[in-house]
């Protein structure tokens, strides 16, 4: 069993939307969640992370997605959302998922990250 698996992925042009689902087998009730991308030639960046916090659930978005993408939980904790809304083609690339222990890292560190998907095409076409 892949320790979180990505889906939803696909093409689309440029302004549609996308909706990507993780499903972190090895999240805990109270452990980060997070979605990064990687477009080919470039590193691999933090796109919106989750966590609970009390009653609340935090979220932080990379400055080129807020007003555009929203991350959410799904029914059972261990089960992450990201809704992509006018998608543009510089968001083509590889998505991940991942997940830590506790609340998130800041600023989207990923050598804080434990466990990573496999990833999931995302392509935007102009």
């Amino acid at each position: 069993q892949e320790p979180l698996v990505e889906s939803g992925g696909g093409v689309v042009q440029t302004g549609g939307s996308l909706n990507l689902t993780c499903i972190g087998w090895v999240a805990g009730q109270y452990d980060c969640l997070a979605w990064f991308r990687q477009a080919p030639g470039k590193e691999r960046e933090g796109v919106a992370d989750i966590a609970p916090a009390g009653i609340d659930l935090l979220t932080h978005y990379a400055d080129f997605v807020k007003g555009r993408f929203t991350i959410s939980k799904g029914s059972t904790f261990n089960t992450v959302y990201l809704q992509m809304n006018g998608l543009k083609p510089e968001d083509s690339g590889m998505y991940y998922c991942a997940t830590v222990r506790g609340l998130c890292p800041e600023h989207f560190s990923l050598t804080e990250y434990h466990y990573w998907g496999k990833g999931t095409q995302v392509t935007v076409s102009s």
